[in-house]
């Protein structure tokens, strides 16, 4: 009798244990597809995040900017300034030198707005019908700078005796920052004068300057970093372009403007057929908040002079 309860006993608690880890097991199962559910509704959460956030992306008006590339810096810093106050607009900025940005609008690529290092560029469009009128502004003033590098012991004091310069890097006549040196030194005496100064060749500066090494550069960032890098002894440039640089750069002499002019830098709305009516809308207040007074003072930062006429 004591062996069969004895034996009642053990079968009933071995079942009993059988149920318990059948029980866990079940638990154990529904909490990892619990935890799978879950997962899985992370993931969807996330990628409908992604989406939205894609979708938001793609509801933003994206606006073309050219910039001539002494501008790249001070633009980049405005950009992010009117992005911030008008999160549904995507401006996107193009900078290279103003002749090559011309050429570019002129073969038709989408542009909404152009800034130009001079009025040169700017009438060529404006005399094609390129322009939208009443949007044309002068914006601000820059002046020429000879540059040269902090340590490269250089013999040149600026563009009277450019000659003594073991190598140059110059911006070809197309560009305004060449075209400005180009007149600098018709203003000297150095060149003879022309009746188009953007035609005055590399070699023809070099050949004034008694056969000067001349690194012929196509926009004006070129010329500053051969300067920086040494592989050019001395070089023209924009004040502008020094910004930042003073730990590289010696600016050897400020060019006077009785020498070159005003560096006046023009913007406008480009007429683009391909453009949507929003954009169109967002290039006019990008252009009216550029030539605010709010821009005044991150444009002097630059070095720019805001003192238009």
């Amino acid at each position: 009798m004591k062996k069969f309860l004895a034996g009642s006993l053990a079968l009933m608690l071995s079942v009993a244990l059988m149920a318990c880890g059948g029980a866990k097991k079940e638990e154990s199962v529904a909490e990892t597809e619990s935890g799978k559910v879950q997962t899985e509704s992370s993931k969807a959460e996330t990628e409908s995040a992604k989406e939205t956030e894609k979708a938001t992306e793609g509801e933003k008006t994206e606006v073309q900017v050219f910039v001539a590339a002494s501008l790249k810096n001070v633009m980049e810093d405005l950009g992010a300034q009117y992005e911030k106050d008008n999160p549904s607009v995507k401006l996107v900025f193009q900078a290279d030198s103003s002749g090559k940005l011309l050429s570019q609008i002129q073969e038709g690529y989408a542009c909404d707005v152009f800034f130009s290092a001079a009025q040169k560029q700017m009438d060529t469009l404006q005399e094609e019908g390129k322009l939208v009128e009443g949007t044309r502004k002068n914006v601000v003033n820059n002046q020429l700078c000879v540059i040269t590098r902090k340590d490269s012991g250089t013999k040149v004091s600026g563009l009277k005796n450019l000659k003594e310069a073991k190598s140059i890097a110059l911006a070809d006549g197309t560009v305004p920052v060449g075209r400005y040196t180009r007149k600098a030194l018709v203003s000297l005496g150095i060149l003879p004068e022309a009746e188009d100064l953007s035609k005055i060749s590399t070699k023809e500066v070099s050949d004034a300057l008694d056969g000067v090494e001349i690194s012929e550069q196509s926009n004006v960032s070129k010329v500053l970093a051969a300067v920086v890098e040494g592989s050019s002894e001395v070089g023209t440039t924009y004040y502008s372009d020094t910004y930042g640089k003073d730990t590289d750069v010696e600016i050897l002499e400020k060019v006077s403007y009785d020498l070159t002019g005003n560096v006046i830098y023009p913007i406008s709305q480009v007429v683009n057929d391909e453009a949507s009516e929003a954009e169109v809308t967002e290039a006019k207040k990008f252009i009216d908040f550029v030539c605010s007074d709010a821009a005044k003072e991150t444009f002097q930062k630059y070095y720019f002079d805001t003192n238009v006429e």
